[in-house]
């Protein structure tokens, strides 16, 4: 179901074992014999009439793409896998010749995952976030008061958007080892807002670093300028320096950042990083991810209301929708939230996710997330500012219901309609090429039986007339 909102159909029915005439099992010489044999059929040359040469010359060319291909041991085994479709990809030019059929098969898959990739980048390369928050604590929350007068039956609840963040960002290569990035945002929370826009040029210096400068604008703090640089150590180890003087009303407000990570082992990343400016910290991670689970313990030490623990999970299934489940737990000096929540594709390019936090002081919150190619929607919608059961359900029961139903009754239908379109599109295109091979069968033919009567007129002429004359007595 993931992949058949977008999938493409590119049928090809065109058998190179069909044109040379030998088995799927055929030896070099039997492949070069039977090839011999229908060139001299074929070959133009051996025509005179127009339409005859015509027809001759477009199976001579058939024959020789299917020599070619069928001649060589490792085109041969790419298209005995993948038909001529899979000697279309690019890149096998780096393939090594001495491979076997199940490491080709490997390599195509990761061929055509780069190529998809980088036409999706292509066709994608802009990168932003929209997010909306939505107050919804209305529709739970009670108020004890007695001075409070209830609304009146048959209200309904007030719901309203109480922030708003929108990002955007557009890479531009200048050069092999420049590029610049252009980006901005604008935010607003309660009727207030502000806005600011950066400018960064990234160069890559060597094979084992690059460093960038970032110059930025806004309508709240003031200019930004900043620099970062990445290195690798080691092959296993890499270290991030960042530094920035953010000018503000108030004065200069100077900050930087030292990350160092590190390999533990090929699945298990340590990081540490130590940050000094209006949000010092030091904090240490251990990041595991491995086919099936990712795994994340954090520990923060700074300011109190910036220090806490955090513990998260995600368990990946391995279906076709690449469903993942994930929990988190993270405690501090500002309280404790609790997480979980799924993650599921609904097309090939498209990621749904929805998270309940439930949290104290924080409430239950539900968070949205539609993340399409590189663009990102968030909908945190804030429920209860108390831990309220009801919340909690409605949060966690809703979501899976919404879901349900607008699987069955839109992705399901739209795709099976897409399905049924893509096989009227190969009935049309089977029909085609029936129709296509119907003709070259039968100029085949024609030619055949031109190469016949041309090699009996041949012998006829070579006959002796008294001979002839004494057989016909």
């Amino acid at each position: 179901m993931a992949t058949s909102l977008d999938d493409d159909v590119e049928p090809n029915n065109q058998d190179y074992y069909s044109l040379l005439n030998v088995r799927r099992e055929a030896t070099l010489e039997e492949l070069k014999a039977s090839y011999r044999r229908l060139c001299m059929l074929y070959h133009p040359d051996k025509h005179r009439d127009l339409d005859l040469k015509r027809q001759a010359e477009q199976l001579f060319n058939q024959l020789q793409q299917a020599f070619t291909v069928l001649s060589d041991d490792h085109a041969r085994a790419i298209y005995d896998i993948y038909g001529k479709k899979g000697l279309e990809v690019e890149g096998w030019e780096v393939v090594e010749r001495k491979r076997t059929p199940a490491e080709i098969r490997e390599e195509y898959e990761r061929l055509q995952r780069e190529r998809e990739e980088r036409r999706l980048q292509q066709r994608t390369n802009p990168k932003g976030t929209i997010s909306v928050g939505v107050d919804a604590t209305d529709l739970f929350d009670k108020y004890d008061d007695e001075d409070f007068e209830e609304t009146p039956s048959g209200g309904f609840p007030h719901i309203e958007i109480n922030k708003m963040h929108i990002s955007q960002s557009i890479e531009a290569p200048l050069t092999n080892a420049d590029t610049a990035v252009l980006s901005g945002s604008l935010s607003t929370h309660n009727g207030t807002g502000g806005g600011n826009i950066n400018m960064t040029v990234r160069r890559v210096t060597s094979a084992r670093g690059w460093g960038e400068m970032e110059f930025g604008a806004g309508d709240v703090l003031g200019p930004l300028i900043g620099l970062k640089i990445f290195r690798n150590i080691t092959q296993r180890c890499w270290l991030t320096a960042q530094s920035g003087l953010q000018f503000s009303p108030r004065g200069l407000r100077p900050s930087c950042s030292l990350m160092t990570a590190r390999h533990l082992d090929s699945n298990t990343m340590g990081y540490l990083q130590w940050r000094w400016g209006p949000n010092s910290a030091m904090t240490t991670s251990i990041v595991r991810d491995t086919k099936s689970t990712h795994l994340t313990v954090a520990l923060q030490l700074g300011l109190p209301h910036s220090s806490y623990l955090m513990f998260s999970y995600q368990y990946k299934f391995q279906d076709e929708d690449q469903t993942k489940v994930k929990g988190s737990f993270k405690t501090g000096w500002f309280g404790t939230v609790v997480e979980y929540g799924a993650e599921r594709k609904i097309s090939r390019h498209s990621v749904l996710s929805a998270t309940v936090s439930v949290g104290v002081p924080q409430g239950v919150t539900l968070k949205l997330k539609l993340s399409r190619a590189s663009q990102t929607f968030l909908f945190p919608v804030h429920l209860t500012d108390q831990l309220l059961p009801s919340a909690v359900f409605y949060a966690t029961v809703g979501p899976l219901l919404f879901y349900l139903a607008v699987h069955r009754l839109v992705i399901v239908p739209v795709t099976q309609a897409q399905k049924e379109q893509d096989l009227e599109l190969q009935r049309i295109n089977s029909a085609t090429d029936i129709a296509k091979k119907k003709l070259e069968a039968e100029s085949a033919v024609l030619l055949m039986q031109e190469s016949v009567k041309r090699i009996i007129d041949s012998e006829e002429s070579k006959m002796d007339p008294f001979w002839c004359i004494a057989m016909v007595k």
